[in-house]
């Protein structure tokens, strides 16, 4: 064997494991790309009913987002009914209760200086008995001055 068949010999043998290094290295990426595509398979399966599920969640959730608007805009219309009620009868009636009220007002005070001094006489607020408002100047309760 002449130098140059050991160098033939060598350079065949590194070939040879070349190629089986190189032949395990496509089986696992055959086995690993299988893998991926079951993976992806069964993602697929899973993800279709889901995004199914999930576009008729948002069409119900629009058709109750349709309604809650429809309710909002029938209850600002009653609000604003409202307020169009509440400002009619308070200028309807506001002006002739107040009127009324002073007209009460200035008959009692008629009638109790009539009577006597309402100063003097004690009066009654709800069951209890209220002393008279008290005139002139407060007594000093000896403080500083």
């Amino acid at each position: 064997m002449s130098g140059g068949e050991v160098a033939g010999l060598l350079v065949a043998v590194f070939w040879a494991i070349l190629v089986s290094f190189l032949a395990v290295v496509l089986v696992r990426l055959a086995q690993t790309l299988k893998a991926a595509t079951r993976l992806v398979t069964g993602v697929t399966e899973q993800a279709v009913p889901l995004l199914g599920e999930a576009s008729a969640t948002v069409r119900s959730a629009q058709s109750q987002l349709d309604r809650v608007d429809a309710i909002a805009a029938d209850v600002q219309e009653v609000t604003a009914n409202a307020s169009a009620l509440s400002s009619t009868v308070s200028t309807t009636f506001g002006g002739p209760l107040v009127k009324v009220a002073a007209f009460g007002y200035g008959v009692r005070r008629a009638l109790g200086r009539s009577g006597g001094s309402p100063g003097k006489a004690p009066r009654t607020v709800v069951g209890l008995r209220v002393p008279g408002a008290r005139r002139g100047p407060r007594p000093h309760r000896g403080g500083k001055d």
